[in-house]
């Protein structure tokens, strides 16, 4: 199963597990999953600690290389289909970030792993 971490998934998986709900852990923890991190949520991690919203122990793209690697977690691009479709998504959520990700996440048949209500209004697959 291809699984696409959300930001704050990813922030959790990293500094705060036992935030993760117990079904959303254990798709993590299954080593035949395959889990991505989006550049969007990469963008929005560097956004918020650049604002002072979000403390690292490090700067972004070190720490965020770090845990890419120690968690095995692939990179996923930001493509102009996503970027296209999550235009045209219903406006049950206004955070672009989040869209673009319910964007992703269909176009790649990827499960979402969020703890975001508002994005299961969207048809997409979400675990939490």
């Amino acid at each position: 199963m291809r699984l696409l971490l959300d930001t704050c998934t990813f922030i959790w998986l990293a500094s705060e597990p036992a935030r993760i709900s117990p079904d959303a852990a254990a798709r993590i923890d299954d080593a035949a999953n395959e889990m991505f991190l989006s550049h969007a949520s990469v963008w929005e991690i560097c956004l918020k600690h650049s604002a002072g919203k979000l403390n690292l122990p490090d700067e972004p793209e070190r720490w965020l290389s770090d845990q890419l690697a120690a968690r095995g977690v692939k990179e996923l691009p930001i493509e102009f289909q996503s970027l296209t479709a999550s235009a045209r998504l219903p406006a049950h959520h206004r955070d672009p970030f989040d869209r673009l990700l319910v964007a992703q996440a269909k176009l790649h048949s990827m499960k979402l792993i969020t703890p975001d209500a508002w994005i299961s209004k969207y048809d997409a697959d979400v675990i939490w």
